[in-house]
């Protein structure tokens, strides 16, 4: 089989994720236009047999305690999965909330990973140093070579891991061909989507489950954690369960308080999004033309710019992430100082933030990462990684930011 061949093109074109969020509507309890927040951990019943059946999961529209599900966290489950294309969702207290459960609901005790080896630092810490007590081993490959991948897979491997874009190196996954070797592998692939919603739905191109962070662009404020794992009804019920449910077990329960928050951001996420890959393009285009080391999928240079291509529905772009590299760790460190004074953007970690954020991964949010395996995997420590803002005028900002460059001599 050949794993390489490109053939997402076009798979967009009759799935239109904003489209299906839009054509949810719900009533609140009073006809209002948001649905009523269900502001209670436990519910009454009628009669101890409906009770009974609703905690074997066989009542339907009933709700016995949060934990196990919420009319708000429902909504949102719906809204999510719709976005994703899959059967259902399930929402969780943060991103992390999704990710462990997912895992640890599909191995076990001599199970086997292949994961991404750039991928966000909790999750590799997850697998690297906590998985590990629990008999799971991971084996941590470069995603982009489809050879060594599928080297990796043992008679025990279970699960291909990997992000669409990776945190924080923005390495493309072939989301198609890793489908692929996981179905002649019989194995799970998992993908964490969190820098690429609406642009890229992996289930179309294959994927089984689907991951979110929601506290980056999908709520967009950075007031909120949250994260939601998209997949197969068979599975997330899986995940639910009263008695072997890795979500219901281990409680990262969502509040419904912020499931309510979420679902209201989620409705301007297609306009969002459209901005943050405008402005991220025209900046790195800028940058990179001004001869600045420039990392940004919609490059014509990057080594993944034709995959990923063929991978988005371009109406929402190549999303709002780029890395700069500036030589050093004091250089980056300065001119992102400098950049928060000028009212730039924040220096902070996160992203899909209204404003720019901008964090020096190597000592943020990889710094789980050992030194030796972040300068393998080609992480230096004057990288900066930005998550460009919805700015009105980009022009202004560019010109402000090269200001500051030419000032510290960065240009």
């Amino acid at each position: 089989m050949n794993y390489n061949k490109h053939n997402q093109i076009n798979i967009m074109n009759n799935f239109n994720p904003a489209d299906k969020i839009q054509d949810l509507q719900y009533f609140g309890e009073f006809g209002g236009v948001n649905p009523s927040i269900s502001d209670s951990s436990t519910y009454t019943f009628l009669s101890a047999k409906t009770m009974f059946d609703t905690f074997e999961g066989n009542a339907e529209g009933c709700y016995l305690y949060s934990r196990h599900s919420s009319p708000s966290n429902l909504y949102l489950d719906k809204a999510l999965a719709a976005m994703e294309g899959t059967e259902t969702a399930n929402v969780s207290a943060s991103g992390m909330g999704a990710i462990t459960p997912t895992l640890l609901q599909l191995c076990g005790n001599g199970d086997h990973i292949v994961s991404s080896r750039t991928i966000y630092g909790g999750t590799y810490a997850f697998l690297k140093n906590f998985t590990p007590r629990l008999g799971i081993k991971t084996t941590f490959v470069d995603i982009t070579k489809l050879d060594i991948v599928e080297a990796a897979i043992t008679p025990t491997t279970k699960v291909l891991y990997c992000e669409t874009v990776s945190n924080p190196l923005l390495e493309v996954a072939n989301i198609t061909a890793l489908a692929g070797i996981a179905k002649k592998y019989n194995l799970k692939l998992v993908v964490d989507n969190t820098f690429s919603p609406l642009s890229v739905a992996p289930i179309k191109l294959g994927a089984d489950i689907v991951i979110h962070s929601l506290t980056k662009y999908i709520n967009g404020s950075s007031d909120t954690v949250g994260g939601v794992t998209c997949a197969s009804r068979d599975f997330i019920n899986s995940l639910k369960d009263v008695n072997s449910g890795a979500s219901m077990l281990l409680g990262p329960t969502m509040d419904s308080l912020r499931s309510a928050s979420v679902m209201k951001n989620l409705r301007t996420l297609h306009i969002r999004m459209k901005q943050h890959s405008h402005n991220a393009l025209y900046l790195a285009t800028k940058f990179e033309n001004d001869g600045l080391k420039v990392v940004y999928p919609g490059l014509a240079s990057h080594p993944s710019h034709q995959l990923y291509a063929s991978m988005i529905n371009p109406e929402y772009g190549f999303g709002g992430m780029m890395t700069v590299d500036v030589g050093t760790i004091g250089k980056a460190n300065e001119l992102m100082e400098l950049m928060q004074e000028r009212n730039l953007g924040y220096l902070a970690v996160s992203l899909g933030f209204y404003k720019t954020l901008f964090s020096a991964p190597g000592t943020s949010t990889s710094s789980e990462i050992p030194l030796e395996e972040q300068a393998a995997m080609g992480l230096t420590d004057g990288l900066i990684r930005f998550s460009i803002g919805l700015d009105n005028d980009i022009e202004r900002t560019y010109q402000s930011m090269k200001e500051c460059m030419v000032e510290l001599g960065v240009l």
